[in-house]
């Protein structure tokens, strides 16, 4: 009876054991996503709120494709958070690939008012530093973080450009 019970223990700790060494490779080590903010453009907003569409070029540089199914984002700048924004969006991106991603933040009249207070003119805000902090989910084990950190490049015409 006593043997049976050792070999049964046996029998479970290499089962746990091979089922431990699988699970090893679902963590495999990956290469962050190369995420660049490639264009700012306005959306309607409601009362003391802006909005705008923030553009991504997000880069896979892994074997493995990445599949989403939410993005949520944070802006700084200079420093102080600025806009913020989620989108419930589902994607693929493949190995080795690429997409262009849209994802619609918030200001508030708060933070807008913050980031003015001390800028005398709009030319101030050139050479800015920025943080854009974000996920790409799809799934408790698998959400992908990303940042992207800057400068603004404001061309003579006003428009952002990052």
């Amino acid at each position: 009876m006593i043997a049976r019970s050792h070999r049964c223990a046996r029998v479970l700790l290499v089962t746990l054991m091979a089922v431990g060494l699988n699970a090893c490779a679902l963590f495999q080590a990956r290469d962050p996503l190369n995420i660049s903010v490639i264009g700012i453009e306005p959306l309607a907003g409601q009362e003391l709120e802006m909005r705008m569409a923030v553009k991504m070029r997000v880069q896979n540089p892994n074997e493995a494709p990445v599949d989403y199914n939410g993005i949520a984002l944070n802006l700084e700048v200079n420093g102080q958070p600025l806009a913020s924004g989620v989108s419930d969006q589902q994607g693929h991106i493949g190995r080795y690939g690429e997409a262009v991603v849209v994802v619609p933040v918030s200001i508030t009249a708060f933070a807008f008012l913050r980031q003015a207070y001390g800028l005398s003119t709009l030319e101030s805000l050139q050479g800015m530093p920025y943080v854009l902090r974000g996920k790409l989910a799809s799934g408790p084990l698998s959400t992908v973080r990303f940042t992207d950190e800057g400068k603004l490049d404001l061309p003579k015409g006003g428009s952002l450009n990052w």
